[in-house]
């Protein structure tokens, strides 16, 4: 950074939104524009249009500028995150223009790239900081209008006509009014009735969505309605084929306010004055702001205040990251709702990793470790994720475990909501997509109650090889068990499938009971059919003490850990970081979480957890990291499952690797596992 109390600005993309940009960086207190990116330097008129500026040829050129601090990302949608987190690799603060990226799970990365390179990001919807937004909130925190009800905000315009060549309607740079302009009211209903509720901004507890999708595959025209918490309504719309008014109503139990031409606060792209309307009793009171400042300028500063100041988002009203957030989480459910996928988005296409490189085979920071039964090394730890529902989005945690060395990968016949199978499909597309299948350990269970019956092991598991695009998994685990059902016709049931080769190393029981264990290794004995050699129940530090869900087995008990180590089985540990009994969560005085309560409340594992908190402070650690390195550090072989959810939270659990804990301090915490 240097010296001056300037921002020194690059701009990637020199199309129409980095020309108005670069008029408010003209008309800015903080910022100056130093360099252009263009991938066509020879492209006529770039030196008028910005003028003073250098024109660099490539994007990496304004990466490795060392005039440029900052870096407006003026690309189609599609490029917002790549080249967002390259700025931040390359330790370039960023504003990105709206919409921050095409969904919540790419704008996350984005932030957890800034997170790790203490950089500045910022999404550039410059309504947000210009004056009339700020007044609009005022007069809603002061009850102008009384009560806030409903809201109604919309922004929409009519194309010439069908232009599939053009942006707004091409499907490879993720066209359509959602993303382009549906963001606007999006994040301007939830400023709103965060304002009438006591908030910076609220979140819709439903969402519904609708859209036209024209013959490029894009939304044309689109509405939603989201109801808020507390009662309040709100309708959105958003066109690139038809024109709208383009007014925000907020309704009231007193009166409503209307703010006409809202997004440019009356004005065009180079000045908004300001002009808002209060209607009450019947009469009409006109606010004029007389704005004169570059409607795009108010932005410029906003995010050079946050930078030379040492902040990584905006500061209110602009949008910080939980806002950008929460307005992209409201556009993913309306673009499920109607059926809008860009094929930019899907397997075939999406082919790099979220920072557009090829994927990384050379990761270290996850080990390997050796399986019996296994034919190659498969990582300490295990990925499940079963809460992703696009390829574009579960790709991005995939793509992150693999190449921190990790590549035991957990399904289920049953993942993925509703019938399920989503996400093995999910997973098989990704293992194609990326080339992998040879170097991943792919765990497989079906036979899930109320269809925990032998015969449904091999029809589940045709099904679950189709979906996962492969002709065996690794590892295999009945879901759950029948006790109805003798042991021996599951065992036959499974070793039929290894002599097919549709297993090819262990398989075992997921919640099931040592009886039952020992009696299916007995008969098998006994039969000359392959043994059960590896077993997936729960296992923490914390012993469950009631199941979590109906079926479910804790192999956490003294009797349990003496049998794992006796027969050396392998136990893949699912919620093995006590599922939030080792953070703030719980406590002797939190009694709100019934689950936490129910199944782990007791003072055995309070003394555990009191033990892996003082150990965690000495380490410079969290409890949950010395919870998963408790799993990792068992006598005999135990693999936790981790299921994060975010690249943050992926991070997060494999602090636990760097903890390496002796058998005294695995006995310590345990407390001599008879004690408290």
């Amino acid at each position: 950074m240097n010296s001056d109390k300037i921002v020194r600005w690059g701009i990637l993309g020199p199309g129409g939104i980095a020309k108005a940009f670069a008029g408010g960086v003209a008309g800015s207190r903080t910022g100056r524009l130093v360099a252009i990116a263009t991938r066509d330097p020879g492209r006529a008129g770039l030196a008028e249009t910005f003028p003073g500026a250098r024109i660099l040829g490539g994007y990496e050129a304004l990466l490795a500028d060392p005039e440029i601090d900052a870096i407006y990302i003026a690309t189609p949608h599609p490029f917002h995150a790549e080249w967002a987190i390259r700025a931040a690799e390359a330790g370039k603060h960023v504003l990105c223009e709206k919409p921050l990226a095409l969904t919540a799970f790419e704008a996350d990365a984005m932030m957890h790239a800034a997170r790790k390179a203490g950089t500045f990001l910022g999404e550039a919807f410059m309504y947000r900081l210009h004056p009339q937004t700020q007044r609009i909130v005022e007069l809603v925190k002061s009850g102008a209008i009384g009560e806030v009800r409903m809201i109604r905000s919309s922004f929409g315009f009519a194309m010439p006509r069908f232009m599939p060549e053009h942006r707004l309607y091409a499907n490879d740079l993720a066209g359509g009014g959602i993303l382009d302009v549906g963001g606007y009211p999006v994040s301007m209903v939830r400023l709103i009735a965060g304002a009438a509720t006591g908030k910076p901004f609220a979140e819709p507890d439903k969402v519904f969505g609708a859209a036209h999708l024209g013959e490029s595959g894009v939304d044309e025209w689109a509405s939603a309605v989201l109801a808020f918490p507390g009662g309040i309504i709100a309708d959105v719309s958003c066109s690139i084929s038809l024109d709208q008014d383009n007014m925000l109503r907020i309704f009231g139990t007193k009166g409503r306010i209307e703010v006409p031409d809202f997004w440019f606060a009356g004005g065009d792209r180079d000045v908004g004055p300001g002009r808002i309307e209060v209607l009450r009793n019947g009469e009409r009171e006109v606010i004029e702001l007389g704005e004169t400042h570059h409607l795009y300028s108010f932005e410029v500063d906003a995010a050079g205040e946050a930078i030379l100041a040492g902040r990584q988002e905006l500061a209110w009203p602009g949008m910080d990251w939980a806002d950008s957030l929460g307005t992209l989480r409201v556009l993913d459910k309306w673009r499920a709702a109607s059926g809008l996928e860009y094929a930019i988005e899907k397997a075939d296409r999406r082919v790099a990793t979220i920072a557009g490189r090829p994927l990384r085979r050379d990761g270290k920071t996850i080990p390997k470790r050796s399986i019996p039964g296994l034919a190659r090394l498969a990582s300490v730890l295990a990925l499940g994720f079963e809460d992703f529902r696009t390829f574009s989005s579960g790709s991005i945690l995939l793509d992150a475990f693999f190449e921190a060395g990790g590549n035991l990968f957990d399904t289920a016949y049953v993942y993925g909501g509703g019938s399920g199978g989503y996400t093995e499909k999910l997973l098989g597309e990704w293992l194609k997509s990326r080339g992998v299948r040879e170097e991943a350990v792919v765990i497989g269970k079906g036979a899930h109650t109320p269809f925990c019956y032998p015969d449904m092991i091999g029809k589940q598991l045709d099904q679950s090889l189709q979906r996962l695009g492969t002709d065996h998994v690794d590892v295999y685990f009945m879901h759950r068990d029948n006790l109805d059902v003798p042991v021996g016709e599951f065992v036959d049931a499974m070793d039929r499938e290894v002599k097919a080769g549709r297993i090819r190393g262990p398989f075992g029981g997921s919640n099931w009971t040592m009886a039952r264990m020992d009696e299916a290794i007995a008969y098998a004995e006994r039969t000359g059919k392959q043994k059960p050699g590896a077993l997936s129940n729960h296992f923490s530090l914390a012993e469950m003490l009631t199941p979590i869900w109906t079926g479910c087995v804790t192999a956490s008990s003294d009797d349990w850990k003496d049998w794992l180590v006796a027969r050396q089985m392998p136990n893949f540990a699912w919620s093995s970081q006590g599922r939030g009994f080792f953070t703030e969560k719980a406590g002797r005085d939190r009694r709100d979480n019934e689950e936490l309560v129910r199944v782990w409340y007791s003072e055995r594992n309070f003394g555990r957890r009191d033990r892996a908190v003082e150990l965690a402070e000495r380490l410079g650690k969290s409890p949950i990291h010395v919870a998963l390195a408790y799993a990792l550090a068992q006598p005999f072989p135990s693999v936790p499952l981790i299921g994060p959810r975010t690249l943050a939270e992926l991070d997060d659990s494999l602090n636990a690797l760097d903890i390496a804990l002796s058998p005294e301090d695995v006995a310590w915490l345990e407390g001599s596992r008879t004690g408290s």
